[in-house]
């Protein structure tokens, strides 16, 4: 904990700050640290149970993802107040861990938006790598009916797996990006230069021109 201390950097903190991240620890730094200490379960509960953010943070580098039990895992998601420990906390620990198809089913109808957002962001992981016995055109028909009014975090979920339907299902993209331009979500979020939108035709119609044979 005193090291992570003296990692603090006040310009990391207000960068971090804007996105809902209270830590001021460079990301690069905490891997390097992170790096050193190798895998350490034990600490890694520890370091989580300060309930610290950039501790929470390196706990999760240093964990051993399949160690943990669902209801454990359930209740670190109910717990991780920032969405960078939330983001990492699923793609870098639930998703290696025995249980990520049993959370994703379970956080998907989660009246707590949050914690559904983890459910949806586990569905585009099935989509893209495992979509065997997922019903694509009823995502499509939840997407639909509920990503405009969705909150932020849910809403964002939800457009990323819209697009990956897109990307990955030739026979779903028209549809896809017809709801996309229909309801119109980040349409307008500011892009950096050489940036994919995460608009979600502009992102299929990129991620899909990019995948596509070269001209002979």
């Amino acid at each position: 904990m005193a090291e992570l201390a003296g990692l603090e950097d006040p310009k990391a903190r207000a960068v971090n700050e804007k996105h809902g991240d209270d830590h001021g620890v460079n990301l690069g730094k905490l891997r390097a640290v992170a790096k050193r200490l190798k895998t350490q379960p034990e600490l890694a509960r520890e370091l989580w149970d300060t309930q610290d953010t950039a501790a929470r943070l390196l706990a999760l580098l240093i964990c051993r993802p399949k160690a943990f039990e669902r209801e454990e895992l359930d209740a670190m998601l109910r717990g991780a107040r920032t969405p960078k420990v939330h983001d990492w906390l699923v793609n870098y620990v639930v998703k290696k861990n025995p249980h990520a198809e049993e959370l994703r089913v379970a956080w998907f109808a989660d009246p707590d938006p949050a914690v559904a957002s983890a459910g949806w962001a586990l569905t585009t992981e099935r989509v893209a790598k495992r979509p065997e016995g997922l019903d694509l055109s009823g995502l499509l028909d939840v997407i639909e009916a509920e990503m405009k009014g969705a909150p932020d975090r849910l809403q964002w979920a939800m457009n990323h797996c819209l697009a990956q339907i897109g990307i990955e299902h030739p026979e779903h993209r028209a549809r896809a990006i017809a709801v996309g331009e229909r309801l119109g979500v980040l349409k307008d979020y500011p892009t950096s230069p050489g940036c994919t939108s995460p608009f979600a035709p502009a992102w299929i119609a990129e991620m899909v021109r990019r995948s596509a044979p070269p001209v002979a």
